[in-house]
């Protein structure tokens, strides 16, 4: 491909890339304590957002994992369109296959955090209403009624939960 003079000036103004690779670019120091749950404490994510619209599902996901990992009781809601994240559909062209690199990360991390002992709902209004079937629900994510996201959020603020609400849109 021939480059333009000022696309050969541009690319020569700064290096590219101007470290080699494995070179540290940012700091690692962590500015607050690794904190652990004590007994008896929660962690609730909500998520309302949908896989591959953004980052924000997933994160939601591995923050879930991590509070889980730490000990807390970690549960995480799915409603509104984020119930399309916990389709066990997903795929192409088969269910499983990956379409494009990471589309499966959402399903294997909650596969994951299932696995280990948290605790999936899934809103039943949601699915509908992207005509999601609740048969195609990742194994062990629990169908929920659309009037229990309230009665959910309600449950954990009582018992002290720290809540994580996700939404995109």
């Amino acid at each position: 491909m021939e480059l333009t003079e000022l696309e050969r000036q541009s690319l020569g103004e700064i290096p590219h890339p101007s470290l080699p690779a494995g070179s540290n670019l940012y700091g690692s120091t962590k500015l607050f304590p690794d904190y652990k749950a004590e007994p008896g404490e929660s962690y609730l994510t909500l998520i309302h957002g949908i896989a591959h619209e953004s980052s924000v599902s997933f994160v939601a996901v591995l923050q879930a994992t991590r509070a889980l990992r730490k000990g807390f009781e970690s549960v995480i809601y799915f409603y509104g369109p984020g119930a399309l994240n916990c389709l066990a559909t997903r795929g192409f062209p088969h269910t499983g296959d990956d379409g494009f690199p990471g589309e499966n990360n959402i399903n294997n991390q909650l596969k994951a955090f299932i696995a280990e002992g948290g605790k999936v709902y899934c809103c039943r209004f949601g699915l509908s209403l992207h005509g999601a079937r609740e048969e195609d629900l990742i194994e062990g994510v629990i169908p929920a009624h659309p009037l229990d996201v309230q009665d959910c959020v309600i449950h954990y603020a009582r018992k002290g939960a720290v809540i994580n609400s996700t939404y995109m849109f």
